[in-house]
């Protein structure tokens, strides 16, 4: 996971598989970070080849808390075999979805100081 401090930008960045255990782990990593009203969480699907349906649970949690805290949580660079169950979900129409970090931040840089020139980054995976 990568928190970019300085920009209100909060990047989280699963690997490979979102399935019932590692969906576990990403909803435990999500729920240690409260989110703040104009913060920007984005979640970066490109190392991410494989989701099934209860990998779609935390994606849907973690864009609930956001809502009802004032934050905006959006997908980016998300592989094809994840687009197609958002597409059979339908949850592609709930997402605001991205095709790079960089154009999913420039979009929120429109509406508040994200900018991923400021941020500073704290980088791990998971």
């Amino acid at each position: 996971m990568t928190i970019l401090s300085t920009s209100q930008v909060v990047l989280f960045q699963p690997s490979e598989r979102i399935d019932s255990q590692t969906g576990i782990d990403f909803q435990e990593k999500m729920s240690q970070i409260i989110p703040n009203a104009n913060q920007l969480w984005v979640i970066d699907l490109a190392k991410v080849n494989f989701m099934d349906s209860t990998g779609l649970v935390p994606l849907v949690n973690g864009l609930k808390a956001a809502r009802q805290n004032g934050c905006r949580l959006v997908l980016c660079n998300v592989q094809t075999p994840v687009r197609l169950v958002l597409e059979l979900t339908q949850l592609d129409s709930v997402f605001e979805i991205y095709n790079s970090y960089e154009d999913a931040v420039l979009t929120a840089s429109d509406s508040s100081d994200a900018s991923p020139e400021k941020a500073t980054a704290l980088t791990g995976t998971f």
